[in-house]
């Protein structure tokens, strides 16, 4: 029992340790440092804007106002207050993204992983369906399955926008795999008779979480461009305050680009998703240093 309690407070220790180098190391990266900052302005909006805001009321008898003390960035077609909409935005903008780019990081790890360990008939089988995915072009495959399925919620988006954008991290994975799986380590587990999933959990992933965690944030940025874009087709018929139905509706509604005070109802959701974008980029240039256990001293 004593022993049971010490390895569970050295396991403790580790992953307390663990956590304070990931941020240690984000800290002392000074893009990763502005990166991460960005990302918790978003977060924070996501999390705190629905707690504190309502959803706004059509007001048209102050419809696509300018910038003004009431309403910082005006207002719509419909006088509903911008700076509002895009708070609230935040919160289906990224829960959309990070569906996407968990389901796609999920189905890519165990295909990519399952094959390269394994090898043999497996990996043959594996990576004909891989490869057959890859050939097919990826928005315009978006496109039809956003008209035949019913997207309703941010789970149905992300899983939407992640059917086929797996393929090609499956197979990057799978080269990973390929090159550690012939280290010693490895070879040692499967002398003592560890299990596969257990050589997975905690040999593999561990060396290759780092290319993982930056490919997450890639996919993420990913999906929130397919996401808009196919919002600006008109073929989502999404619910809520995202940021690609406000371009939408600034463009098709508002007139936006024909000169009228709707530019900034327009810039604003494009002004979030450039920043998004930015912050997933230098947050990611200091992951490899935080996450990857070959670089650590």
């Amino acid at each position: 029992m004593r022993k049971e309690q010490e390895s569970t407070g050295v396991r403790s220790l580790h992953k307390t340790s663990g956590v304070k180098y990931f941020f240690s190391s984000i800290w002392k990266n000074k893009m990763s440092r502005v990166g991460l900052i960005i990302l918790l302005v978003f977060l924070a909006m996501a999390v705190l804007g629905p707690l504190f805001l309502n959803q706004p009321k059509s007001d048209y008898l102050h419809r696509l106002q300018g910038p003004s003390a009431q309403h910082w960035l005006g207002t719509d077609y419909a006088g509903k207050d911008t700076l509002v909409q895009l708070i609230l935005g935040a919160k289906d903008v990224l829960l959309v993204a990070f569906f996407a780019g968990v389901i796609s990081i999920t189905i890519a790890c165990i295909v990519g992983i399952v094959s390269g360990l394994l090898g043999g008939k497996v990996d043959t089988i594996l990576m004909v369906i891989t490869n057959v995915v890859v050939t097919i072009p990826n928005f315009p495959l978006t496109m039809v399955l956003s008209m035949v399925i019913s997207i309703t919620n941010p789970f149905m988006f992300g899983l939407v926008l992640s059917i086929q954008s797996w393929a090609g991290l499956a197979k990057a994975i799978r080269s990973q795999v390929l090159i550690i799986k012939n280290k010693e380590f490895i070879e040692a587990s499967r002398i003592l008779g560890i299990s596969n999933f257990n050589i997975i959990v905690n040999d593999v992933i561990p060396n290759i979480i780092s290319y993982i965690a930056v490919n997450f944030i890639s996919m993420m940025k990913e999906a929130i461009m397919a996401a808009v874009g196919l919002m600006y087709l008109g073929l989502v018929p999404f619910q809520g305050n995202h940021w690609g139905m406000m371009i939408q509706l600034a463009l098709t509604v508002s007139g936006a680009m024909m000169g009228s005070s709707a530019i900034v109802y327009f810039l604003a959701p494009v002004v979030c998703i450039v920043l998004f974008q930015l912050g997933c980029y230098l947050f990611a240039t200091g992951l490899d240093d935080a996450l990857n256990p070959r670089l650590r001293n």
